[in-house]
């Protein structure tokens, strides 16, 4: 198996060049050269494995090249371990809701899912053995976390988490800041989390620097992230025993969805996948008008997805576009220059084949929230509960669509008090001291500053 960028079919990567880079060179994004397609008996054959073991099948497909399958099933065993479900993820029935709930890891987010196994493959593919490295990431709010429980107190590697300071909740920061070893350093970037983004890109797309600290990256942008994330849709598929379920998930990075795409290229005969945004509504504009421009930032009451640049989207366009990575890099170059793209109608029709997009107001979502609390005495959090709303406004059947519950209440306590008037108590398999001081250092929205900083800390 074969890695190619978004931009340049001509490379050709190892999973474990991919894993370590993170970022393609020149800017695109890592696709394999080859993507199974499963027929009905293998399909059949599939739904009958436990989560772990059908993780296992699935992710062998992406790096059979660099891992046994065996070593490969002892890794996931031990990366799902911790987790407070058995068979890690849990589908739940409320009322016709059915919500996939993801949020059973050691920081209450679908990040750990996949960030789990990420730690796991770096000490695996020994990539920190002989030279200590860096690795630089942007989180809207749960990555981080997810990245510093997975990496935190690894050998020979450092973890650099970029966060928007003062624009996630509190309790996403306070597990960010207060659960890290020695190795850890969280930053919190006057500005977005779209300037965090950029910053991590243009770090990776300086190769003097790269190479010199040893940089790799561990954002939604890694294929191994995207790859984990695939196993969830099949197995929630398989358990529901029923054929055109459609997903509706919470989108900022449009990663979690994308995997829901690969995972129908591989066969599941998924029918819509429900892009669910906030009123930074970038990847609704696209799908239903062709337009790509970013906006200022809104902030909301869901932080994860306050995001105006979806950066997964690329790898999708890759294949809307007849997979023409000229055609790619084309608008990428527009994206740049002009900050904004424009598609096709043909083009827009094909990601409509695939893909509903709709916006959920904080009203919509607060009322959400409410209404199952009332009805159900269950508490959603606010980006799950824009999944909910998502499907109220376009679907209205909830009996054949899954809706992914992306993150634990708990994280968003805040907001949730605001609504059903009551505290949350924090989960007992989040071991988080409240009072703990927190470590964090702020500094400017600056690509230097941060390159300042890194050196600074390694030297």
């Amino acid at each position: 198996m074969n890695y190619f960028s978004t931009r340049n079919k001509s490379l050709k990567f190892s999973f474990k060049d991919i894993f370590l880079r993170g970022l393609a060179p020149g800017g695109g994004l890592f696709l394999p050269n080859e993507i199974k397609k499963y027929n009905q008996e293998e399909l059949n054959s599939l739904s009958q494995l436990s989560y772990n073991d059908l993780a296992t099948e699935i992710i062998f497909n992406f790096c059979s090249d660099e891992i046994k399958k065996e070593e490969l099933n002892s890794l996931i065993q031990k990366s799902y371990s911790s987790f407070k479900e058995k068979e890690v993820v849990n589908i739940k029935k409320i009322g016709n809701l059915n919500l996939l709930e993801l949020y059973h890891g050691p920081t209450l987010a679908f990040k750990d899912i996949a960030m789990q196994v990420i730690g796991n493959m770096y000490d695996y593919l020994e990539v920190a053995k002989d030279k200590t490295v860096n690795i630089v990431v942007a989180t809207s709010g749960d990555t981080g976390s997810a990245a510093i429980a997975a990496l935190s107190n690894r050998k020979n590697i450092n973890l650099f988490v970029l966060h928007p300071h003062n624009k996630i909740s509190n309790i996403q920061r306070k597990i960010m800041t207060t659960i890290g070893g020695a190795n850890i350093y969280n930053i919190a970037i006057e500005g977005s989390f779209d300037d965090c983004q950029k910053i991590v890109k243009q770090l990776f797309n300086e190769d003097s620097f790269r190479t010199k600290i040893n940089m790799s990256g561990v954002n939604s942008i890694n294929w191994a992230r995207i790859v984990c994330q695939i196993v969830y849709y099949f197995y929630s598929f398989f358990k529901l025993k029923k054929n055109n379920i459609s997903f509706s998930v919470p989108t900022g990075n449009f990663g979690d969805i994308y995997a829901g795409y690969v995972a129908k290229k591989m066969g599941l005969p998924i029918n819509k996948l429900i892009v669910a945004t906030n009123k930074n509504d970038i990847l609704q504009r696209v799908i239903n008008t062709g337009e790509y421009k970013p906006d200022t930032v809104k902030a909301t009451i869901t932080p994860s997805m306050d995001i105006q640049v979806a950066s997964n989207f690329e790898r999708l366009l890759y294949y809307i576009l007849d997979e023409s990575d000229s055609k790619v890099g084309s608008l990428m170059s527009d994206l740049s220059s002009k900050s904004l793209f424009s598609l096709e109608k043909k083009e827009v029709d094909k990601i409509k084949k695939d893909f509903e997009a709709v916006k959920v107001t904080d009203e919509e979502t607060i009322s959400v929230i409410d209404e199952i609390y009332k009805e159900h005495k269950f508490i959603i959090d606010p980006h799950t509960a824009t999944g909910v709303g998502a499907v109220k406004k376009s679907f209205k059947n909830l009996v054949d669509v899954v809706v992914l519950g992306t993150a634990h209440p708990f994280k968003f306590s805040d907001t949730i008090k605001k609504v059903i008037g009551k505290n949350l108590d924090s989960p007992e398999h989040l071991k988080l001291n409240m009072d703990k001081k927190e470590t964090f250092d702020i500094i400017g929205n600056s690509n230097s500053e941060v390159k300042n900083y890194i050196l600074d800390k390694i030297q």
